[in-house]
């Protein structure tokens, strides 16, 4: 039997390595910032066309490289920052493995143009498949400029699991942003298509987040500064009440490096308890500057993990650091030392707990409506008052699926007994309402949800969504991520009732939206639907027109603590009723939960 181990060509090892390395376009814009910002440039400017796949162009004004070093660049393991294993203990550089530029070259055609500062003349090098065609002398600027075209045109296969252009462009600009965020001190501009998405001048690092994400951002950070013998860290935490529903604005550097750690995030995370809104994420860009021998980054293809030598006591530092700054800067709530606590009276001595001023609000008053009479209030307010507390406690622990009634399209007049008597809220968020073998409790927000979900499910289908065009179009700026995102939803969003326009810069003009959208709200709604697409898209691994749908209906439906007149409550029971799942929420858990009247009795045997 012949033997069957055999060594591979050399062309097919480098295209199995570069799949390591560089992924999508992304990765190799990822790779060719970090080389620029290590040759020591102060001005990168970064071109691509079509998200990277047919172009990705970057010029530095860096150290540059003689004609000997634009050749030995694409040779794999080749580098200039370290010598020996020792040196990847001291590693301040972005790059040390010689990989990336070896990686792009095997999957790419390439062209690099580099000179010196103190050359005449610098070097052309064009290179496709790992393959070398030229190489010779040429006139260029000093630094250097690589042309990465049609990437993976030797690897179809590859080129097919891309992404839709959007999306990559997402990858690219998220890649740009942590560089960019990570050298503040480096001017940094990105052209996608001839359009300009960054022009980011030199600054500090306040000034490069405020040109990323605002003008707005500037009053919604909190400065953070500590210097310790174990590390020094800087940056700024989001204030607490501009937390957002999705993942995003979470950056952590390690010596100018960006990584991910869930042990550091959930130290940074942990320093907001009791302080974030429910369902949110803290906002942080901080940069912790440590020696490197204490850390190894040698860890993942990507270098974006780091391990620490002592992973406790930099959780500790810095999950102090982030609580002393929300607290020097009355974020958190802080003990008042001149309080005179004489008059501070035990709350086991008062007659009575105290309550909460609550501003009430007749937001269904008319004028000209008739009014209704007192006798007729007091009653309403005596059903209120007489809920037994351990009726919500059920409804709130109650996890099982209802028993499913045969409801048809006249269900009240077959299980209600006369529902305008015997109809209404509990806590603004459920409703009530009585059967005949017992008691309805509807959650009205999941309920509205999985009304709003089956309309624009149909609405996408049938592509004619209703819309209210707008007598003075609105423009709408958007970071450049979101931006993005919108690029990529706004076919689909149009069949919803969305009229939008591309304005360039990051803009869109609103000429119309959904007619059930109020006047006003416009810009509202559009970014948190961006807001909703995005946490649903990160965590349901379904068609971009279901999770469109969900996250429009999350957006536009009734609000837990919105007060509902009983014609809106029986309205909302109608139009649930009416839907193909009525008992399912858009997240599979239950909107409807039945009470019988035998486990009512069953709760008074006890």
């Amino acid at each position: 039997m012949s033997d069957i181990i055999h060594l591979l060509p050399d062309s097919v090892a480098n295209q199995i390595a570069a799949g390591e390395v560089i992924q999508r376009p992304a990765s190799a814009v990822k790779e060719l910032l970090e080389n620029a910002v290590d040759a020591g440039s102060t001005s990168i400017q970064v071109i691509i066309k079509d998200s990277g796949k047919t172009l990705i162009h970057v010029i530095d004004n860096g150290c540059g490289m003689s004609e000997t070093d634009a050749r030995m660049c694409f040779e794999r393991h080749a580098t200039s920052k370290i010598n020996k294993a020792e040196d990847l203990f001291s590693i301040r550089t972005m790059g040390f493995r010689g990989e990336a530029m070896p990686s792009i070259a095997a999957i790419a055609q390439v062209e690099l143009k580099s000179r010196r500062h103190d050359d005449e003349t610098g070097t052309r090098v064009v290179i496709e498949g790992a393959e070398v065609k030229s190489q010779e002398a040429v006139s260029t600027a000093a630094g250097t400029s690589i042309a990465v075209k049609n990437l993976f045109f030797n690897i179809p296969a590859r080129r097919n699991f891309l992404k839709s252009n959007p999306v990559e462009a997402r990858h690219v600009i998220e890649e740009f942003e942590r560089v960019a965020l990570a050298q503040p001190q480096i001017a940094m501009s990105l052209q996608q298509n001839g359009m300009e998405v960054f022009q980011h001048p030199v600054s500090n690092f306040r000034q490069r987040i405020v040109n990323l994400y605002g003008a707005n951002y500037n009053e919604r950070l909190v400065p953070v500064q500590e210097e310790t013998s174990l590390l020094n860290i800087a940056g700024f935490v989001g204030k607490p009440q501009f937390a957002r529903k999705t993942r995003g604005e979470q950056y952590l550097f390690v010596n100018r490096r960006f990584i991910k750690d869930g042990y550091l995030h959930h130290a940074i995370t942990g320093a907001f308890e009791e302080l974030l809104p429910r369902d949110s994420f803290a906002s942080y860009w901080l940069h912790l500057d440590i020696d490197p021998a204490k850390i190894d980054v040698n860890i993942h293809p990507t270098k974006t993990e780091v391990k620490f030598e002592d992973e406790r006591s930099v959780y500790a530092i810095v999950r102090a650091s982030v609580k002393r700054a929300l607290g020097q800067y009355s974020v958190s709530p802080a003990i008042d030392f001149e309080q005179e606590r004489a008059f501070d009276i035990p709350h086991a001595m008062r007659k009575e707990s105290p309550r909460q001023p609550v501003v009430m609000v007749d937001t269904e008053y008319n004028p000209f409506r008739e009014k209704s009479s007192p006798v007729e209030n007091r009653q309403l307010n005596n059903l209120y008052s007489g809920i037994n507390a351990d009726v919500r406690a059920l409804v709130e622990s109650q996890q099982t699926m209802p028993e499913k009634l045969s409801l048809n399209s006249k269900w009240n007049e077959e299980f209600l007994l006369e529902s305008d008597e015997f109809i209404f809220q509990l806590d603004n968020r459920y409703i009530i309402t009585r059967l005949k073998t017992g008691l309805l409790i509807i959650d009205q927000q999941a309920a509205h949800e999985r009304i709003l979900y089956e309309r624009y499910l149909k609405l996408m289908e049938a592509g004619n969504g209703p819309s209210q065009q707008s007598l003075f179009p609105q423009v709408l700026e958007l970071a450049a991520g979101d931006y993005e995102v919108l690029k990529e939803i706004n076919p689909d969003i149009r069949s919803l009732g969305f009229d939008l326009q591309e304005f360039g810069q990051n803009a869109f003009v609103i000429h119309g939206t959904p007619a059930d959208i109020p006047a006003g709200d416009e810009k509202r709604m559009i970014e948190k639907l961006i807001e909703q697409f995005k946490n649903n898209q990160s965590q349901l691994n379904v068609d971009r027109r279901e999770v469109l749908t969900r996250s429009m209906a999350r957006s536009s439906s009734l609000k837990n603590g919105k007060y509902l007149t009983p014609k809106e409550m029986k309205q909302l029971l109608d139009e649930l009723f009416a839907c193909e799942k009525p008992f399912l929420s858009i997240d599979g858990k239950s909107t409807v939960v039945r009470m019988s009247l035998e486990e009512i009795k069953e709760m008074f045997r006890k």
